[in-house]
Protein backbone atom coordinates (compact mmCIF):
# COMPACT_ATOMS: atom_id res chain seq x y z
CA UNK A 1 0.00 0.00 0.00
CA UNK A 2 1.32 3.41 -0.90
CA UNK A 3 2.01 5.86 1.90
CA UNK A 4 -0.33 8.25 0.05
CA UNK A 5 -3.21 6.12 1.34
CA UNK A 6 -2.21 6.22 5.00
CA UNK A 7 -4.94 7.69 7.17
CA UNK A 8 -4.03 10.88 8.97
CA UNK A 9 -4.40 9.23 12.39
CA UNK A 10 -2.04 6.34 11.53
CA UNK A 11 1.15 8.39 11.75
CA UNK A 12 3.33 7.83 14.80
CA UNK A 13 6.21 9.97 15.97
CA UNK A 14 9.50 8.76 17.46
CA UNK A 15 8.73 10.27 20.85
CA UNK A 16 5.38 8.41 20.97
CA UNK A 17 6.74 4.86 20.84
CA UNK A 18 7.41 2.74 23.91
CA UNK A 19 10.74 2.82 25.75
CA UNK A 20 11.75 -0.77 24.85
CA UNK A 21 14.43 -1.44 22.23
CA UNK A 22 11.99 -3.74 20.39
CA UNK A 23 9.56 -0.83 20.05
CA UNK A 24 12.31 1.34 18.56
CA UNK A 25 13.33 -1.36 16.08
CA UNK A 26 9.73 -2.00 15.01
CA UNK A 27 9.15 1.74 14.53
CA UNK A 28 12.33 2.19 12.49
CA UNK A 29 11.50 -0.80 10.29
CA UNK A 30 8.04 0.68 9.55
CA UNK A 31 9.60 4.07 8.78
CA UNK A 32 12.15 2.48 6.43
CA UNK A 33 9.65 0.55 4.33
CA UNK A 34 10.07 -2.76 6.15
CA UNK A 35 13.86 -2.87 5.74
CA UNK A 36 15.51 -4.80 8.58
CA UNK A 37 16.99 -2.46 11.19
CA UNK A 38 19.38 -3.59 13.91
CA UNK A 39 21.57 -2.09 16.61
CA UNK A 40 25.16 -1.67 15.43
CA UNK A 41 26.63 -0.42 18.66
CA UNK A 42 25.64 0.99 22.04
CA UNK A 43 27.77 3.15 24.29
CA UNK A 44 27.58 5.66 27.10
CA UNK A 45 27.77 9.23 25.80
CA UNK A 46 29.03 11.63 28.51
CA UNK A 47 27.71 14.67 26.63
CA UNK A 48 24.18 13.20 26.67
CA UNK A 49 24.77 11.56 30.07
CA UNK A 50 23.03 8.40 28.87
CA UNK A 51 23.33 5.27 26.75
CA UNK A 52 23.19 5.84 23.00
CA UNK A 53 22.16 3.19 20.48
CA UNK A 54 23.70 3.46 17.02
CA UNK A 55 21.33 1.79 14.56
CA UNK A 56 21.80 0.41 11.05
CA UNK A 57 19.72 3.26 9.60
CA UNK A 58 22.72 5.53 10.18
CA UNK A 59 21.29 7.42 13.14
CA UNK A 60 21.85 7.20 16.88
CA UNK A 61 19.05 7.20 19.44
CA UNK A 62 18.76 7.67 23.19
CA UNK A 63 15.97 7.72 25.76
CA UNK A 64 15.11 10.89 27.62
CA UNK A 65 14.52 10.99 31.37
CA UNK A 66 10.81 10.57 30.58
CA UNK A 67 11.53 7.33 28.69
CA UNK A 68 10.90 8.71 25.20
CA UNK A 69 13.26 8.12 22.28
CA UNK A 70 15.07 10.93 20.49
CA UNK A 71 17.78 11.25 17.85
CA UNK A 72 21.29 12.05 19.06
CA UNK A 73 23.05 14.41 16.66
CA UNK A 74 26.79 13.90 17.00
Amino acid sequence: MSSAFVKEGDAQWLHEIGPAMNALIAFLQRENGGMRIYERKNYFNPAEDRDVHQMSDGLSYAKSDEGTWYIVWD
